[in-house]
């Protein structure tokens, strides 16, 4: 018991029950679902629909660029009419979606189905944020985001291990089949969220305020803090995730000629490392500098990075066991990104306007997400793909030092330094 309080306390293992715990079957469900197709955005266009690696990297751009158009509007709705209506109607839209994703053939159906998928698909991140802040208090905001990231990543592992053991670029059923699984489960999370309505309404006392009533995205863009945390989080994205999800894949496939099937056990690592590690690391960031820690994580991301770009010289299967330990690296980077982000970002929010912080801070996302693949386009249409794995890293490196630059302007509360005080 001593073991387990001190991987978990006590008082938040109480506040497992209820709403919270149906929040997280939630999550891991839909993660499940989201784990089965992972990184075969352009594998799958590419090599099993016929289209070009161009083709289907700007078009992942592009579908970024559509989920950054529409993710104001997203956090506007959230604050008007609560996240729970606003994450139902995402999952709905977005299971239909993945259901033509499966069957796509033409570049017509690419682009309308691709930018269907960025719009719904990723609209829930940010109403979601704002519902997990609401149902936990203040001073367990960190643990809870840290452990809803160790559920998405166990649900992903799951996923990743079904794919592997399924997909086969040879057979094109067997991705069929996979967005299908998607689809099904995304389905079925959207019926569970709906047991959570009484507690995602809208918030509406400060209707009643003059001082506050008139605040809307004007206020929340002159809120310098947000500003600067939202432009080192980009760059810290650039170099982690948008440029991961756009050509790690295909780094793999085409540059180190490794089989499509190690992409799944690679996953495996990553995914396992998070389920594995996320509570001791959140014990060992507790009350440290928020800024700080989002900048190791930017250190760690470049090491993924030149162990990505030394495997070129290595022989398959040694390549694969170093891709393996490279992904531990950067999934430790990962659980130190996923609880301290989130809980930064709601300590600042006013409640009125959480919906919309929570929004600004996910468009890093969307925009990492459009020039990330950019980038990575550029560099393997213009067979410079051997290359892009240490200017990525290094960008990540520039996304720290912008962290650290951010410290300054933040109150130690702010920043985690002080610890928050228990009801």
């Amino acid at each position: 018991m001593e073991f387990l309080d001190a991987l978990v306390p006590a008082d938040f293992r109480k506040s497992l029950i209820g709403p919270l715990k149906r929040f997280y079957i939630c999550t891991l469900m839909n993660s499940t679902g989201s784990g089965v197709t992972l990184s075969f955005f352009v594998v799958y266009l590419h090599n099993v629909r016929g289209f070009s690696a161009g083709f289907a990297t700007l078009l992942l751009s592009l579908s970024a660029l559509a989920s950054l158009a529409t993710g104001a509007w997203w956090g506007t709705l959230t604050d008007r009419f609560g996240p729970v209506r606003v994450v139902l109607i995402a999952y709905v839209a977005d299971a239909a979606a993945l259901v033509g994703w499966a069957f796509v053939h033409t570049r017509t159906q690419a682009v309308v189905i691709a930018l269907a998928l960025a719009v719904f698909g990723n609209a829930g991140w940010g109403p979601s944020s704002t519902l997990l802040s609401r149902l936990v208090p203040e001073h367990h905001r960190q643990r809870a985001f840290g452990f809803n990231f160790m559920l998405i990543n166990l649900g992903i592992g799951f996923g990743a291990l079904v794919s592997a053991a399924v997909v086969d670029l040879h057979h094109p059923t067997t991705f069929t089949l996979l967005y299908i699984v998607n689809a099904t489960m995304t389905a079925i999370a959207a019926l569970t969220f709906t047991s959570l309505r009484a507690h995602g309404g809208p918030v509406t006392e400060h209707r009643n305020n003059p001082s506050t009533a008139a605040e809307g995205w004007s206020t929340v863009l002159r809120d310098r803090r947000l500003v600067l945390y939202s432009l080192a989080s980009l760059v810290l994205m650039i170099g982690g995730y948008g440029s991961q999800e756009a050509g790690f894949s295909l780094f793999v496939v085409n540059n180190l000629r490794l089989p499509v099937h190690f992409i799944g056990i690679i996953f495996f690592f990553n995914t396992t490392t998070i389920v594995v590690a996320q509570l001791w690391v959140l014990n060992r960031i507790d009350r440290r500098s928020r800024t700080r820690v989002l900048a190791v994580v930017g250190v760690l991301w470049f090491i993924f990075w030149v162990v990505l770009a030394l495997a070129l010289a290595l022989p398959p299967y040694v390549a694969l066991f170093s891709l393996c330990a490279a992904m531990v690296i950067f999934a430790i980077g990962e659980t130190m990104l996923s609880p301290v982000g989130p809980a930064l970002v709601n300590e600042i929010a006013p409640e009125h306007l959480r919906g919309r912080y929570n929004t600004a801070a996910g468009l890093t996302w969307g925009i990492s997400g459009t020039f990330g693949p950019a980038i990575t386009a550029l560099f393997f249409d213009n067979n410079l793909g051997n290359w892009w794995p240490l200017c990525t890293g290094l960008t990540a490196l520039v996304g720290s030092l912008l962290m650290l630059n951010l410290r300054r302007r933040l109150s130690p509360s702010e920043d985690g330094r002080v610890e928050v005080a228990t009801p």
